[in-house]
């Protein structure tokens, strides 16, 4: 009997491994084999095959460089904390809705702008910016402006085109969070004498910490790295690191440089996931250890 049950524990574990065979191959072939090669040309010099150099991480300390970006990590923090504004309030209506058929359909909106194209989303924000846009012709209908307002080629563009592009990837994890916490919690919370400002504080924001820092993690990544934002709403003057890697690699055909400030960006976003991770660990045991003396 027990040769049995060995045999088929073998026999079960065997077949996880078969089954894990495609997401392993998907792994290596399209993730692997990829970052294997950018790490080989980040080292190479350009137009010899084996030569290697840390020239191309040298570019990246120049001024130029390190302003482009700075002004990228500014940009994607500024437009995370707006969507952060944003993104709690909806996700905390959305959660406080007992109708789950209403709630879901809300939720089915603000997922729907996801089905349309990244690019033609972007697009619209070009006809509505532009100067003879819905915007520019309805303040000067009403007589607030005499001559169309500049709103395209500037920071103010790309943060606008973040926040509506990367703005649902807020709500929903927060959304999540609040609408699977316990809500034991708050009936003891508020038995304790909590209420308004301390039960949100106290109980509620602390419990749903891990959907804010996973909706932060989803939206500063791709503010981060985005190049299609950049390029139609902030114009050619306003490059982001993004669009550098781009210029490297598709025109000055530099795939050395292109590679290496890819690989730093990889760095840049680890050690931004390992803070978050630590702010969340932070964030439980003060949430464990307040609620015990509460």
């Amino acid at each position: 009997m027990q040769l049995f049950i060995l045999g088929g524990n073998m026999l079960r574990k065997h077949l996880y491994r078969i089954r894990a065979m495609p997401y392993l191959l998907w792994t290596i072939i399209f993730t692997i084999v990829p970052l294997f090669f950018i790490i080989y040309y980040s080292f190479k010099v350009k137009d010899e095959s084996f030569v290697f150099t840390l020239d191309n991480y040298k570019k990246f300390f120049t001024p130029t460089y390190l302003k482009i970006i700075f002004v990228s990590l500014k940009l994607s923090l500024i437009s995370t904390f707006l969507c952060l504004i944003l993104g709690y309030p909806a996700g905390l209506f959305l959660s406080r809705i007992k109708a789950e058929k209403r709630r879901n359909i809300l939720v089915l909106l603000f997922i729907m702008p996801l089905w349309t194209n990244f690019l033609l989303r972007t697009y619209s924000w070009m006809s509505i910016f532009r100067e003879q846009g819905i915007i520019n012709q309805m303040l000067i209908n009403v007589g607030i402006i005499d001559s169309p307002i500049k709103f395209l080629n500037n920071n103010f563009a790309i943060i606008i085109g973040m926040i509506y592009n990367f703005l649902p990837f807020m709500v929903l994890p927060i959304y999540t969070a609040l609408i699977n916490i316990d809500k034991e919690y708050i009936e003891c919370a508020k038995d304790l004498g909590a209420k308004g400002k301390d039960l949100f504080f106290r109980v509620i924001f602390p419990l749903s910490f891990k959907g804010v820092i996973s909706g932060c993690i989803m939206v500063f990544m791709p503010s981060v790295t985005t190049f299609i934002i950049s390029d139609l709403l902030g114009g050619s003057q306003n490059m982001l690191v993004g669009n550098l890697i781009q210029r490297e690699f598709l025109q000055a055909r530099n795939w050395e440089t292109g590679s290496s400030i890819s690989l730093i960006m990889i760095f840049i976003i680890f050690v931004s996931l390992m803070i978050f991770r630590i702010f969340v660990k932070k964030s439980d045991n003060e949430f464990t250890e307040g609620f015990k003396i509460w």
